[in-house]
């Protein structure tokens, strides 16, 4: 299995024969090395309903005709507008062809915000754990820290985390890293930072406060790791 990063939270799994993509956020994203026009994904995971993380789902999965997979409202509302989705909620898991996907707790918001000034509420945020070919992928999507995280690491042996860093919405460094002892990861990789000047951060002191147990790699836009 192959894992790649592509700047905020966007991440991307590659199976045996599916791709899958996570919080593909690229139009507007200037740390990605990804164009929404070249993304051609089996799959999209959705966390939750922010812009910077629905992103340009729309435009690849009419394309693509990728299944969404997202939160029962978040996934209700893309299919009203014509997307093929599959619902699932906090704590569900399910098993497709192409692996399982369990959604986990995060502790942040989810909405739409219109040009009209409404905000439409998309259900709760969650975290992704993605499980295939004997491997576990966590996207923490947007977070604080919380001490359940030790039992999603108890629970389900991880072999790469994806964390968010930037603080101001999610976590910042400190309590990521507390985050990451938790899990007990194998590998762990900051996201969900620089890309806006409240989440400015340097990804080092993340890694400098980690365990010296646990590894903690910083991954540019476009590489891989292959678990």
């Amino acid at each position: 299995m192959k894992v790649s990063y592509h700047g905020h939270s966007v991440v991307k799994i590659e199976t045996n024969d599916r791709q899958i993509i996570i919080d593909p956020f690229i139009t507007g994203n200037g740390l990605t090395d990804l164009h929404e026009e070249n993304e051609n994904p089996d799959v999209i995971i959705l966390t939750h309903g922010h812009g910077d993380h629905v992103g340009d789902t729309e435009s690849i999965a009419r394309r693509s005709g990728a299944l969404v997979i997202a939160p029962n409202e978040l996934a209700t509302y893309l299919e009203w507008q014509g997307l093929r989705t599959h619902p699932m909620h906090i704590g569900g898991a399910y098993e497709f062809d192409f692996g399982k996907v369990k959604l986990t707790p995060a502790f942040h918001g989810s909405a739409i915000f219109t040009e009209e000034k409404e905000i439409i509420y998309l259900g709760m945020p969650a975290g992704v754990l993605f499980m295939a070919e004997g491997k576990t992928v966590y996207h923490a999507g947007d977070t604080a820290l919380f001490s359940d995280m030790k039992l999603i690491g108890e629970r389900h042996p991880i072999d790469i985390a994806f964390l968010p860093i930037g603080d101001n919405f999610t976590m910042g460094p400190e309590d990521a890293s507390l985050a990451a002892k938790f899990l007990g990861a194998k590998t762990v990789v900051p996201i969900h930072y620089n890309t806006f000047p409240p989440i400015k951060q340097n990804p080092q002191m993340f890694i400098d406060l980690l365990e010296k147990s646990i590894k903690g790699q910083i991954m540019n836009p476009g590489e891989s790791i292959v678990i």
